[in-house]
């Protein structure tokens, strides 16, 4: 409803037939195991009033294909995509890199597309965690 700011911990969490969210503008926060085990969802986008994504927000959701998220996120939580094994793209549109960790994404095959805006590959690239993957493309 109007006024609401943040998704609380576990809202979703272990929702196996969510398919599909679509997060208003206006969240600003997604806790802790939000979406946690959704294996149905497929993609999301994060809207751009979002600034944080909490730890495990997307943890084994492992239908999830494609994520997006956009310029306001600022901090990304511990193991927030991790299980995500069927993840085949990434765009992160924030010209600077967010806070993550290694296991943000957690373990997978990290030749996967990571796409950010142009003038940040090299941002990507040289940033704690980001570097890991080795396909950080501009943005098509």
């Amino acid at each position: 409803p109007e006024g609401v700011t943040s998704i609380g911990e576990s809202a979703f969490s272990n929702c196996s037939s969510l398919i599909s969210i679509t997060i208003p503008e206006g969240i600003t926060s997604i806790g802790n195991n939000a979406f946690k085990g959704c294996r149905s969802l497929t993609s999301v986008t994060i809207p751009e009033s979002v600034t944080e994504i909490g730890g495990n927000t997307f943890r084994d959701c492992s239908s999830l294909t494609s994520v997006t998220i956009l310029d306001s996120v600022t901090e990304i939580g511990v193991q927030a995509f991790f299980g995500c094994s069927s993840l085949t793209s990434i765009t992160c549109k924030n010209t600077t890199p967010p806070e993550a960790s290694s296991y943000t994404f957690g373990y997978f095959d990290k030749p996967i597309p990571l796409y950010v805006p142009a003038e940040s590959v090299e941002a990507y690239k040289n940033a704690e965690y980001w570097k890991e993957f080795t396909n950080i493309q501009a943005i098509p």
